[in-house]
């Protein structure tokens, strides 16, 4: 297994990177948040997941370990492979993913496209009593918001860091979420974030 790679980042692209490791470089299939965290031409530290199949072999990237742990404790629940369990990891923080399975919080779960209320129960009943101590202060962070503060959409701001780590500005981060926040559902505060930012390339694409 290969459980981490550390080298400079040489391409960067809407569903994955390019590290090179020893004048090789691999490709590693990572999240919009994992993607933010990296630049061009910088040296970077993934942990990684290999996931071997019959006809291909796919390394996944995350920012650390307790990421990638997470990653491959999902895919032991009946119906959830790799991309869904990436998929799952790009819409919510690992706390979060926690926060929702320990908790019963099948509404937060069915917010992942690919999951319905039937998958969202089965994740539950076959990970709850797996998936670990959920961090107190977290919670409390959670519930700022009700504090007065008006929370911005995650896939909002997950698009930002994205498309920041891609090498495009601010102002074209924000002209493309303009363009996109119309066509997210009204108050909708998750989204299909990796839907999103390669609709994002595509209108920034245009206008450069």
């Amino acid at each position: 297994m290969i459980a981490s790679v550390h080298g400079l980042v040489a391409a960067l692209g809407p569903d994955g990177a390019v590290i090179e490791v020893g004048g090789v470089g691999l490709a590693v299939s990572c999240s919009p948040g994992t993607l933010a965290r990296l630049r061009l031409g910088e040296s970077a530290r993934l942990s990684t997941s290999l996931v071997v199949r019959e006809d291909s072999l796919t390394l996944f990237g995350f920012a650390d370990d307790d990421e990638r742990s997470l990653f491959e404790l999902l895919q032991t629940a009946n119906g959830v492979g790799p991309r869904l369990a990436q998929t799952i990891l790009a819409v919510h923080a690992p706390r979060e993913v926690r926060r929702a399975i320990a908790t019963n919080d099948l509404q937060s779960l069915m917010k992942v496209p690919g999951i319905g209320r039937k998958s969202a129960e089965r994740v539950v009943l076959e990970l709850r009593d797996r998936i670990g101590a959920i961090d107190q202060s977290d919670e409390s962070a959670a519930g700022a918001s009700s504090l007065g503060v008006t929370a911005v959409a995650p896939w909002r701001e997950q698009l930002v860091r994205a498309l920041g780590g891609l090498g495009f500005s601010a102002r074209e981060a924000g002209e493309a979420i303009e363009v996109l926040a119309a066509e997210v559902d009204a108050g909708e505060s998750e989204a299909d974030v990796p839907a999103l930012l390669r609709r994002s390339i595509q209108l920034l694409g245009r206008t450069r």
